[in-house]
């Protein structure tokens, strides 16, 4: 196991997690590996490591490693 953080919480994932697991772990929802939810709903998030905003597309090929840093930002709607 490891340790990422993400919104500056401690989250334990297994040690080949990819962005896909951090971010279904962290909203309990099941996604796919392309990052879509399994229900078909929206998933409504961006995510950036490091400052740096990772595409949805590329999520399942990045493995994060212990202690990375990510922010996990969900979109609200309003007026």
């Amino acid at each position: 196991m490891k340790t990422v953080k993400v919104n500056e919480q401690q989250v334990s994932v297994h040690d080949r997690a990819t962005l896909v697991d951090v971010v279904g772990k962290v909203l309990d929802r099941d996604l796919e590996p392309d990052g879509r939810p399994t229900d078909g709903g929206r998933l409504g998030v961006a995510v950036s490591i490091d400052g740096q905003v990772v595409p949805r597309t590329a999520w399942q090929e990045r493995v994060v490693d212990d202690g990375t840093e990510i922010d996990l930002v969900t979109a609200v709607q309003g007026g």
